[in-house]
């Protein structure tokens, strides 16, 4: 059985744990807090979460892992069978974690941990950030999914990432990026909240949280 190691708390955790569910292919959890332990480079050789461990041997980064998911599932349709569609979502994927989560990570020191972060970066961050959350609006389509009126892979990516991007950016310039180009992912994630494996993913979240607070 494929293993999936990692925590809740992550949101790229989160978004692999979300696919499997919602595919129903049978996985089994396995705890790997951070910071990993040296005995688990092996397995994920840059220490980070979440990794896959398979009868073939252990694979790291989530993208990696979904597209990995997609190829050896393929009835289950992780991504769209029409080509262009799917690389649509391969590119809607890439703006949601690595323009705006990778950037808006660099402020969660101080917007949910209680740390500072210099004036130089969040200036640095803001430019950033405004010229792809403007990108991102032009791409998404909300209708009244990420990728248009059916739900995806995107989604999964959206959910556990989008909240995110709101939250930090309004704790630390007063402002939501998102809401500000219109996107109103608060009602999205409502949406996205009332399917199953999102209910599961968030209960699990929730636990994890309370449990090591």
């Amino acid at each position: 059985m494929i293993k999936l190691h990692g925590v809740a708390l992550s949101n790229y955790y989160n978004k692999v744990k979300f696919l499997l569910l919602e595919h129903d292919i049978a996985f089994e959890e396995v705890a790997a807090p951070l910071p990993l332990a040296e005995s688990r480079y092996a397995q994920s050789p840059a220490g980070k979460i979440p990794y896959l461990e398979t009868e073939h041997g252990f694979l790291c980064e989530s993208g990696v892992i979904v597209e990995y998911l997609a190829a050896r599932f393929p009835e289950k349709h992780i991504f769209a069978a029409d080509a262009w569609q799917a690389a649509r979502e391969r590119e809607l994927i890439v703006f949601i974690e690595t323009h705006l989560e990778l950037n808006v990570r660099e402020l969660y020191a101080e917007a949910f941990f209680g740390g500072t972060v210099s004036d130089e970066v969040k200036t640095t961050i803001e430019k950033r950030l405004r010229r792809y959350v403007a990108g991102f609006a032009r791409l998404a389509k909300f209708a009244p999914y990420v990728a248009g009126d059916r739900f995806g892979v995107v989604d999964a990516a959206a959910f556990v990432s989008l909240p995110l991007v709101g939250r930090a950016t309004q704790t630390i310039y007063g402002h939501d990026f998102l809401a500000d180009v219109g996107i109103d992912w608060r009602a999205y994630l409502k949406l996205i909240g009332e399917r199953p494996a999102a209910q599961r993913v968030s209960a699990d979240r929730k636990t994890y949280i309370e449990a090591n607070a």
